[in-house]
């Protein structure tokens, strides 16, 4: 949580102006009470009617005064604590966005979606209260008791043991409490993963009518939370009770040891009343006290996630070679894996690819085709070999450099809340409408667009308001706007018709500056014209070649191809 405050930097005025506004109005706050007292035993003792205004309207004046204290310590620890937070989330941001997919994957969406949100909102609330009240409270408290000793020393004593036994309260449920909260937000990661998990799936589980089934799951692990919040709340819930308990059973000491006192000539009247009014002030104080110090807790509790998140190193050294590229790919000999798996997802894989090739990869399920194409763009590194671009080690390139270079349509497509115009944009900001348009006719996509209002066409958060197929294009073409030298599409035309498939190959082998293809499919009439097919099987390279020589040669591939075409169709083709 420490390492936290240097984003504070900036906010040094704000810091030391917030405490000290709080600090005049505790000022005025303890000023109080002898005013009380000189109105019991001056104005209402005299029966001075006048004395009682004028010094009921000088409290009416310092209760204004310490009003306005308030208002401006609330503003600059307001001021402060936000910054602070928007500081940190930024940093946060751009942290989990320098990460590899690896340290992400190790994370996990819910956790990191949680301490974006949750766990620096609560930091946000324990710096605020941190700086209005760390002083305030304390200084109260002791100044309230210093106040008593200087009226009398006798009843200022009753002060010290309601402290101690305070204290005991307060401090005891709060250390109970403490680790219970830290229970609590851990329990929070849990339903944050549940919710994320059943709203991105949501078409599968009524698909297969799970509703009732993740509904029970979902129930369990709230009714969890909801335990644990209530035990740590009950428990908590015990101070206001236990401390109002124990400050009467001291105001019946101070009443009783003041009468003495009144009855022997030492106190009067309103130094009891104002002994009373102290008295007040320390179990307020004590209680916020307590809450500021749980709040503390719980903020260093979310502090120390956020802080471990940006403690988390990228896996990934970043390279200095700034180079242009031609689009010139190989293999060499490269084993990659994914962290905590207990077999290679590739196996000494080696090929090579000259610039403006189209090269097909397919393979069954699960054997390491998005694996394959996601170690180009160094999404992932090879745990072993070599990925090679012009020759040069991927390692060696500037990352920034890389991804410009390389077009990437994932297997799922990601449109992002906006207009079309914008998520084309993606692919290159500067481009110009004719660009767009061109990139549009590319992917096949001219058409859908037309059919809405053109690029302006609004685009609701996750492309919900298309069909499969139409973000898919979409995609497509916002990855050719950029103009890449390499251009990935893995598995993106799934959802495309075999017709439309076949035209945005041949467009895409059509256009001007022709990029270096890879193909990633299932379908072998999408790979079958590639210069050079890759077929994947269990994570090794099962036979590589065009589709007649794997036809001839490649037990795999052929299993492939026979199972989608009938052999009568295939030999006649």
């Amino acid at each position: 949580m420490i390492k936290l405050l240097k984003y504070m930097k900036g906010y040094g005025r704000d810091c030391a102006l917030g405490p000290l506004f709080k600090l005049l109005e505790a000022v005025f706050e303890l000023l109080i009470p002898l005013v009380v007292a000189s109105i019991v035993d001056v104005g209402i003792a005299a029966g001075d009617r006048g004395y009682v205004v004028r010094m009921c309207l000088l409290m009416v004046g310092l209760g204004v005064i310490g009003l306005v204290c308030a208002i401006t310590a609330q503003f600059f620890a307001a001021r402060t604590a936000v910054g602070f937070a928007a500081r940190l989330r930024r940093a946060a941001m751009e942290h989990i966005l320098s990460l590899g997919y690896t340290e992400q994957d190790a994370l996990g969406a819910a956790t990191l979606v949680t301490r974006m949100t949750s766990d620096i909102n609560q930091v946000q609330n324990g710096v605020n209260l941190t700086l209005r009240l760390l002083l305030r409270s304390p200084f109260v408290v002791f100044g309230a008791m210093v106040m008593a000793f200087t009226i009398d020393f006798q009843a200022a004593l009753v002060f010290v043991a309601l402290i101690v036994a305070l204290c005991l309260v307060v401090f005891g449920i709060m250390l109970t409490t403490m680790p219970m909260y830290r229970r609590v937000q851990a329990g929070l990661d849990g339903v944050t993963a549940a919710t994320r998990e059943n709203l991105t799936g949501v078409r599968v589980l009524r698909a297969f009518c799970k509703e009732d089934e993740q509904i029970a799951a979902f129930s369990g692990r709230t009714r969890e939370l909801r335990k644990r919040q209530l035990l740590a709340g009950r428990i908590s819930g015990l101070m206001n009770p236990l401390t109002f308990a124990i400050l009467n059973l001291a105001v019946a000491v101070l009443i009783h040891v003041g009468a003495l006192r009144v009855e022997a000539g030492v106190l009067t009247q309103g130094l009891v009343v104002a002994l009373y009014n102290y008295m007040s002030q320390i179990l307020v104080e004590l209680v916020k006290m307590a809450n500021l110090i749980i709040n503390m807790t719980k903020a260093a509790a979310c502090g120390s996630r956020v802080q471990a998140l940006l403690d988390v190193k990228p896996l990934q050294a970043e390279g200095s070679d700034d180079s242009a590229l031609r689009g010139e790919v190989e293999f060499r000999d490269v084993t990659a894996a994914y962290a905590g798996a207990g077999a290679p997802a590739l196996e000494n894989i080696s090929f090579h690819v000259l610039p403006g090739q189209t090269v097909g990869v397919i393979g069954g399920t699960g054997s390491g085709k998005t694996t394959l194409v996601n170690l180009i763009p160094r999404f992932y590194d090879a745990a072993s070999g070599q990925v090679l671009l012009d020759g040069r080690p991927v390692e060696s390139l500037d990352r920034r450099t890389l991804r410009l270079a390389v077009g990437v349509v994932p297997q799922r497509a990601a449109l992002f809340q906006g207009t079309i115009r914008e998520n084309l944009l993606w692919g290159d900001a500067n481009a110009s409408e004719d660009e767009l348009w061109r990139a549009l006719e590319a992917a096949q996509a001219a058409e859908v667009v037309r059919g809405k209002e053109g690029l302006d066409s609004q685009v609701a958060q996750g492309g919900a308001n298309f069909s499969g197929g139409q973000r898919q294009r979409l995609t497509i073409a916002r990855a050719l706007v950029r103009r890449p030298k390499i251009l990935i599409l893995d598995d993106s035309a799934s959802a495309l018709d075999y017709a439309t498939d076949a035209r945005l190959r041949q467009a895409i082998r059509d256009l001007p500056d022709k990029p270096t293809t890879f193909l990633v499919s299932q379908r072998a009439a999408s790979v079958r014209f590639a210069d050079q097919i890759l077929v994947l099987d269990e994570g090794r390279l099962a036979g590589k070649g065009t589709h007649e020589e794997l036809l001839a040669s490649c037990p795999v591939y052929q299993e492939i191809y026979y199972s989608q075409f009938p052999r009568e169709e295939a030999q006649n083709a």
